[in-house]
């Protein structure tokens, strides 16, 4: 099972409204536990949870991406506890953290990117397929030994 959902506010904590709050922890945090809560019954031994997660969850490039980047740090911490208390049941579970990804919620054009790609160690946004590749793996049989990992696949925004 794969969890890729999320929302973004950028925003200064005295102007996030209650409502953005809430709609950020509902999808981001709660939206996670619940589909795993939902997904355990049909995952035997050799299952997988994969969480899609953010970079954000260990660096905030600049302000307004602070409760953003708490909701990340949830699914990081909460993929860490699942992975010990899952593990007796042969079920992995893991953490994808993409860094800049050319998305609609994250275009690869404009300021925003252009400051991006001039901390990144590969110095470009990263595709879609980048994330989709790390997932395939997750979910096959050559990572059954690998759980509780928040992985980092940022272009080398974090180094």
């Amino acid at each position: 099972m794969v969890n890729n959902a999320g929302v973004a506010y950028i925003s200064d904590v005295e102007s996030l409204t209650l409502g953005q709050f809430d709609r950020l922890v509902a999808i981001n945090i709660k939206g996670v536990f619940v589909a795993i809560q939902r997904a355990l019954p049909h995952l035997g031994e050799n299952g997988r949870i994969i969480n899609i997660g953010s970079i954000n969850a260990e660096r905030v490039p600049g302000p307004g991406l602070s409760i953003y980047a708490m909701s990340k740090g949830a699914v990081a911490g909460l993929t860490r506890g699942l992975a010990r208390e899952l593990g007796p049941q042969g079920i992995t579970v893991n953490n994808v953290q993409p860094g800049p990804i050319a998305t609609d919620m994250n275009p690869e054009e404009g300021e925003f990117a252009d400051a991006a790609r001039q901390v990144m160690a590969l110095g470009r946004y990263g595709q879609p397929r980048d994330i989709a590749s790390v997932v395939s793996y997750l979910a096959g049989p050559e990572a059954a030994y690998v759980t509780g990992a928040n992985w980092n696949v940022d272009g080398g925004f974090t180094v």
